[in-house]
């Protein structure tokens, strides 16, 4: 997707809330902004055609 393996990982590399939809760190355990625990990583690949 990205050029460069360092833009790849910034943009990748998260966590996304399957309550609120908000972005976290990888590392996180509960969301940023409605505290709730149900995370998952962000997709690296598409969804298809």
């Amino acid at each position: 997707m990205a050029r460069f393996p360092e833009a790849e990982a910034r943009i990748l590399n998260k966590k996304i809330c399957m309550k609120c939809g908000a972005s976290n760190a990888a590392k996180a355990e509960r969301c940023r902004r409605c505290r709730s625990k149900e995370l998952r990583p962000k997709a690296k690949e598409g969804r298809g055609v």
